[in-house]
This record gives structure tokens, C-alpha cells and sequence, in this order.
């Protein structure tokens, strides 16, 4: 998932958020709503929100579901951006450079 970060908040893209599909994959939906109940802020049509307080709890949620195997590897893993620089100690094993 491509992720920023700017002024100590962490934003996911919006198109690669995973998506609540009614009937949809337990573990697809599990994960939409993990993400979704620790942001900050999680609009249908744009990206989500995660204040600092919260990195620690979704490295180690990112974690879980990129070590349980029934999701794309692309889906559990954050990309940012070169030019961000280092990435923050709660998402290095989580999280690589676009």
C-alpha cells in the first residue's frame, strides 16, 4: 500500500485500501475493518489517517495479516516514497521504498 507521511500523521492511499465487499473473503473484510477502526480518520473517498499513537498497533496488525499468508503480499506492506527517507521504527518490518 502506498503510505506518506506528513506532519506526524501517516496517510494509505486511497486505491489501495482494501475494500468491504458484502459476502467478500472473512479475511479481506476482517482486514478493512482492523484498518479502518484505528484511523484517525477513514473516508469512503479518500486516503486514511493514522495519528502517531497508534504506528505501534498497526505494524504490528500489518504484520499479522502479511505472516498469515491469505493476502497479497502488496496489500500488507507499506511503500513509501524514496524521498521520504528513513522509515519509522514501527513499520520496518512492514514497509519498504516505492
Amino acid at each position: 500500500m502506498r503510505a506518506r507521511i506528513e506532519e506526524d500523521l501517516l496517510f494509505l492511499h486511497k486505491e489501495d485500501l482494501p475494500e468491504y465487499k458484502k459476502g467478500g473473503s472473512v479475511v479481506r473484510n476482517s482486514y478493512f475493518w482492523a484498518l479502518k477502526s484505528i484511523a484517525g480518520k477513514a473516508s469512503r473517498y479518500g486516503d486514511w489517517e493514522y495519528e502517531q499513537e497508534v504506528w505501534f498497533a498497526l505494524g504490528r496488525m500489518l504484520m499479522s495479516f502479511t505472516e498469515s499468508g491469505y493476502l497479497g503480499h502488496r496489500e500488507t506492506i507499506l511503500e513509501f516514497p524514496v524521498s521520504q527517507g528513513e522509515i519509522p521504527d514501527p513499520f520496518r518490518l512492514v514497509a519498504t521504498w516505492e
